[in-house]
């Protein structure tokens, strides 16, 4: 099964990644790593976070869309990124989200697969 393991930043892992951002990756990147050498990392992309902010576009059901500086749910947790890992059950991608060694918040969600 493939899961998507959806990260949010939050106030306290932009705090650290400020105070010394090359310690940060590298505990991050040994997870990621992990993750590989297991065999379980399908993908995976970090979105930019610091120097361009989001915008986001709302469309309503007359067709219109408005365009909004700013994400699309604003709050302490942003988006920060996604990995699809490939696992047994949810138990394994849960156990593999609880195993990210930094302080975001980790949002796991079943890919969809068409019968």
């Amino acid at each position: 099964m493939k899961y998507a393991l959806v990260i949010f930043e939050t106030d306290e892992s932009r705090r650290r990644i400020q105070a010394d951002r090359a310690a940060y990756r590298k505990e991050y990147e040994g997870w990621i790593g992990g993750l590989a050498a297991a065999g379980k990392l399908v993908g995976g992309e970090a979105l930019e976070t610091e120097r361009i902010a989001p915008a986001t576009v709302r469309t309503a059901a007359d067709g219109t869309s408005t365009l909004i500086d700013g994400p699309a749910h604003a709050g302490e947790e942003t988006l920060g990124g996604w990995f699809i890992v490939e696992v047994a059950d949810r138990a394994e991608a849960f156990e593999l989200a609880k195993s990210l060694p930094t302080p975001e918040t980790v949002e796991v969600r079943p890919i969809f697969e068409s019968a």
